[in-house]
């Protein structure tokens, strides 16, 4: 974090000390995410307190909202797997209970000091005072098998993780752990080309296949208007939207300091995002970063009890290590002011939906348009500059009265050349990953899942996932790599959404997790991969994994 967010963190550190401020986040990946969205759409009423599209979700809201819905659990006909979910989703985030106490005692402490509440390692909970620190711990071993060879793998982490209270004036959360991966052959060959471990920022290789990084998140939040304006400084990952992907901002890539202004008024959520990021870099060229900048804003409104509507604005701009302080602004339309500076930068608009109904169905979307010319559109000669992405899916809770199966499928396309820019640095990445969808650009996705939890500590996750995707060949540029200038495409018109090189790729994965006390989860898996380029199958790949993870969300390798 360089010297100017560090100003912001300490301005609002002094400002802490005046307001109240007692927000912290739930950690993406947390299987109360799916538990929030499943006991939303069962109740058939969208919440006005977690608007569930933009995450991390406060662990506040999240409390208040399982609380309420628990009082109608007969009405809403929850299983008693859903209210033991509940109970332990809200004892995991105890110290936002009415009494601040709503954490689980463990029946028997370890040397009476350890796991007083069942949470927590450590735990402290006094007047003006909340104090939790957990270990994050992982160990997973992988077995892959293919064509050319085959080979056991070895994945650790080990970490903290902290959260704090002060005189409810202060809100403090911090995550770090240090990580060892050694990688599967279709992963570790994106590595090598992109230069990037998924979802992390430096590494270091040890040896082929086998890296070495640290992660890390933490936040200040602080309530500029109680219950209604909150400005949040940190380091950390977002994600908008309500599907399995996004086509706004994901947590593909890795983390970032940002300032966060949240704004809950009525039946409305509105997110303004101030982030720093680094562009695209090659490691040979020594440890020194530049940075570049992304303002982003989204609006998030219930319009009805059952229709949510969004809009989503960002705005990603190369200006080396300096802001451009005509994007703070937090209620512009970021296109104005991109004109008014004379087009330097890239404008990304996109709507969002999501729609419940029956107390079992809910549709979601998303449009994102990067560039649009109506005439060329409507002439429909393929128009290169016609840059948009589309986003449907659905989800069946309880489907087919079966209790707790629930269902997902969506589809995802992306046009060529969407997400890039003539300078490749203003470009929707950061630290050599996507920002958005892990695939890029120039690619038609269909995903389908099966969640099933048959036992209160039980899951079964079944995913497929196939899609299409135009890819380059020599030095050409069809659209998908969206690392490249788009002054370098290959031509003007007859761009489809497969453009270039067809390739394919099915994935088919199954995931057992079961939980043996809060937080601390053993997993078996199994998942094939066939990936075919320009009609030729490449090596089918099929690995098994086996691990235990401690507070700690499950690393998923199965995004391409």
């Amino acid at each position: 974090m360089n010297s100017k967010s560090a100003l912001i963190l300490l301005v609002l550190l002094i400002t802490a000390f005046t307001l109240n401020a007692q927000i912290t986040y739930l950690p993406l990946g947390q299987e109360e995410y799916h538990l929030l969205d499943r006991i939303e759409t069962r109740s058939g009423y969208l919440s006005d307190t977690i608007f569930l599209t933009a995450k991390p979700v406060s662990r506040r809201a999240e409390v208040d909202f399982l609380q309420k819905q628990r009082q109608d659990a007969r009405n809403m006909e929850l299983t008693k797997v859903d209210l033991y979910n509940m109970f332990h989703a809200i004892s995991v985030s105890g110290e936002w209970t009415a009494d601040g106490n709503g954490a689980i005692d463990s029946k028997h402490p370890l040397f009476n000091t350890f796991y007083r509440k069942q949470p927590d390692l450590v735990s402290v909970n006094e007047k003006g005072f909340f104090l939790s620190i957990n270990p994050v711990l992982g160990a997973q071993f992988m077995y892959e098998q293919n064509d050319i060879n085959s080979q056991p793998l070895i994945t650790h982490t080990e970490g903290l993780a902290i959260r704090t209270r002060i005189a409810d004036k202060v809100g403090l959360y911090l995550n770090i752990a240090n990580n060892y991966e050694e990688q599967l052959s279709y992963v570790n060959a994106r590595t090598e080309r992109t230069n990037a471990v998924q979802g992390a920022g430096y590494y270091n290789t040890m040896a082929p296949g086998k890296y070495q990084y640290i992660q890390a998140d933490g936040a200040i939040d602080v309530a500029l208007i109680k219950d209604h304006v909150n400005a949040t400084a940190g380091y950390g990952k977002h994600f908008i939207g309500d599907g399995i992907r996004t086509l706004f901002l994901s947590d593909y890539s890795a983390p970032a300091p940002y300032l966060q202004l949240t704004t809950r008024i009525w039946k409305l959520k509105y997110q303004n995002l101030y982030m720093e990021l680094v562009p695209q870099f090659n490691p040979a060229d020594g440890m020194q970063r530049n940075h570049k900048y992304a303002t982003m804003h989204h609006l998030s409104v219930n319009v009805t009890r059952w229709l949510n509507f969004g809009l989503f604005e960002a705005v990603v701009f190369d200006r080396v290590n300096h802001f451009e302080f005509g994007y703070m602004n937090p209620i512009i339309l970021y296109r104005q002011t991109e004109r008014a500076l004379g087009s330097p930068d890239k404008v990304n608009l996109g709507f969002n939906f999501k729609a419940i109904a029956a107390g079992h169905l809910q549709f979601y979307g998303q449009f994102l348009l990067n560039e649009f010319t109506a005439s060329q559109f409507f002439a429909q000669n393929g128009y290169w500059a016609n840059k948009w992405g589309l986003q449907l899916g659905g989800k069946y809770f309880d489907a087919f009265t079966i209790k707790n199966l629930d269902l997902q499928a969506e589809l995802n396309m992306v046009r060529p050349y969407t997400y890039t820019h003539y300078d490749s640095t203003a470009n929707f990445t950061h630290y050599n990953q996507p920002m958005a969808h892990p695939l890029g650009a120039g690619f038609r996705e269909v995903i389908g899942s099966v969640r099933y939890q048959p036992a209160n500590n039980l899951f079964i996750n079944l995913r497929a996932t196939y899609y299409e995707q135009g890819l380059d060949t020599g030095a050409s540029n069809f659209g998908s790599n969206i690392f490249l200038d788009y002054d370098t495409r290959s031509q003007d018109f007859g761009v489809h959404m497969i453009n270039g090189v067809k390739a394919t790729c099915a994935i088919v994965s199954l995931d057992l997790s079961y939980r043996i006390r809060e937080n601390y989860f053993v997993d078996l898996g199994l998942t094939g991969r066939q990936f075919t380029f320009n009609s030729n199958l490449q090596s089918p790949t099929t690995y098994f994994y086996g691990g235990l993870r401690i507070n700690l969300a499950r690393r998923d390798y199965n995004q391409y």
